[in-house]
C-alpha cells in the first residue's frame, strides 16, 4: 500500500493546529463537494480523500499514530504488541521514524505483509476495515417528518432513516458500511454529517423558529388580528389592544421537531413590528388633531 500524505492532501503542514486543519478541511469539502461538481469523477474522488484526511487529522489520537505508522496508523497496537512478542524470542522487525519520514517504512509494510499472511507466515486475526465520513445536505423543510434516503457508498447503495429534527452538523453513524475489513475483518463504519441548509424566512436557533411580522397602527392600538405564516400552514392570532412595538408572543409547537422525540417541538417567537400610516389624508390628520388634543 503506497504512503498517502493527509497532510498533502489538505494543503497544511505537518505542524499544523486543528484549527488550521478544519479551516483547510472546509475550504476543500466545499470545493469539492459533489453538489457543487455533478458527474465529475475527479472532484468525486478529490471529496472522499479530503474526507478521509479529516477524519485522521482531526483525531488526536488518530493523528499521532498516522504520524508514527502511515496509513498503517490503524493497526499500530497489534504491529506494538507482535513486535514486543518477537522481540522477547530474540527477534523482530525494528521500526524508527526519521527527520523525513518513514526510514524504515519498508520493513514495516513487510511486517503488516507477513500479518496478511503474504510471505506465509503467521496470521492474525482480522481487522477492521476504515471507517468513511460523508456530508449529507438537506433543507431545513426537508427535517420536518422522519424521512428514508438511499445513498451510493463504496458502489453500493444502502437506504437509510433520517430522523426528523436532525441538526446542522449533527453525525450519525451507520454500522457497516465503510471501507471492507482486513483479512476477513469487520466492515468500518460510515459516519454521515447533516448540511442543513435554511430554506425558509425564520431565524433559527435550535429547534425554536423567530420572524417578524408587521401589523398597522390601528390594528395595535384597538387589537385586531392577523394572519402568521408557520412552517405547517398560516394560523390567525389576535392582536391584543394597546399592542406595543417590537412586543414577542410565542406560538407553541410551531418550531422544530425536537430530534428522536416524536410530538415534541420548538416554539416560534413572533416579534410585532408596527407600520405607522403614510400619506394620511385630510380627514385622517383631522381626527389625529382631535385625539391629540383629547390625550392633552
Amino acid at each position: 500500500m503506497a504512503y498517502i500524505d493527509y497532510y498533502a492532501v489538505l494543503g497544511v503542514a505537518k505542524t499544523a493546529t486543528a484549527e488550521e486543519i478544519k479551516k483547510a478541511y472546509r475550504k476543500l469539502a466545499r470545493q469539492y463537494h459533489p453538489d457543487v461538481n455533478p458527474n465529475k469523477e475527479e472532484a468525486t474522488r478529490k471529496f472522499k480523500e479530503v474526507n478521509e484526511a479529516n477524519e485522521v487529522l482531526s483525531d488526536p489520537e488518530k493523528r499521532k499514530k498516522y504520524d508514527q505508522y502511515g496509513e498503517h496508523w490503524e493497526h499500530a497496537e497489534q504491529y506494538e504488541e507482535a513486535k514486543r512478542q518477537q522481540q522477547q524470542a530474540g527477534g523482530g522487525y525494528q521500526y524508527h521514524q526519521g527527520t523525513e519520514g518513514f526510514d524504515d517504512y519498508e520493513a514495516f509494510s513487510d511486517f503488516f505483509g507477513s500479518m496478511f499472511g503474504k510471505e506465509g507466515r503467521a496470521k492474525t486475526k482480522g481487522f477492521k476495515g476504515q471507517d468513511v465520513s460523508a456530508t449529507l445536505r438537506l433543507q431545513l423543510t426537508d427535517i420536518l417528518t422522519t424521512q428514508k434516503q438511499v445513498l451510493e457508498v463504496n458502489g453500493k447503495k444502502i437506504r437509510i432513516t433520517i430522523p426528523a429534527g436532525v441538526a446542522n452538523g449533527q453525525t450519525i453513524k451507520i454500522t457497516g458500511h465503510g471501507s471492507k475489513g482486513y483479512n476477513n475483518g469487520p466492515n468500518g463504519d460510515l459516519y454521515i454529517t447533516f448540511e442543513i441548509v435554511n430554506n425558509t424566512a425564520f431565524e433559527v436557533k435550535n429547534n425554536d423558529l423567530y420572524t417578524t411580522v408587521s401589523i398597522s397602527l390601528y390594528d395595535a392600538l384597538l387589537g385586531g388580528e392577523v394572519i402568521i405564516e408557520t412552517l405547517t400552514g398560516k394560523v390567525k392570532v389576535p392582536i391584543t389592544p394597546e399592542t406595543e412595538n417590537n412586543k414577542k408572543i410565542k406560538l407553541r409547537g410551531k418550531g422544530l421537531p425536537v430530534y428522536k422525540k416524536e410530538g415534541e417541538y420548538g416554539d416560534l417567537y413572533v416579534t410585532y413590528s408596527v407600520v405607522l400610516p403614510k400619506n394620511l389624508s385630510d380627514k385622517e390628520k383631522e381626527l389625529l388633531e382631535q385625539l391629540r388634543s383629547i390625550r392633552k
